[in-house]
């Protein structure tokens, strides 16, 4: 990965989450990684979207909504998920 191409994780908080087809989710307000290896494993939703709301998405010990960060496609402006991967 080029250094041009690195996020930074401040980088993407408070990123509008988005799917493919334009429906909002939320913002990005915290990540969940695994410490030993740096993987990256959730976004944690802020200011959740009814859409998103009503939707079966995983929680995690707080109640936040969590998308899996494997569902991320693309990085931006927003943070676009394919949705048909956290169905």
């Amino acid at each position: 990965m080029a250094e041009e191409d690195k996020k930074y994780s401040k980088q993407l908080l408070g990123k509008t989450v988005v799917t493919k087809s334009g429906k909002r989710f939320g913002e990005v307000g915290n990540i969940s990684f695994e410490t030993r290896t740096g993987e990256l494993i959730h976004l944690i939703l802020k200011n959740p979207t009814s859409y998103a709301e009503n939707l079966d998405l995983e929680k995690d010990s707080n109640s936040d909504l969590t998308i899996p960060f494997s569902a991320v496609i693309a990085v931006g402006d927003f943070m676009v998920i394919a949705e048909e991967d956290i169905m």
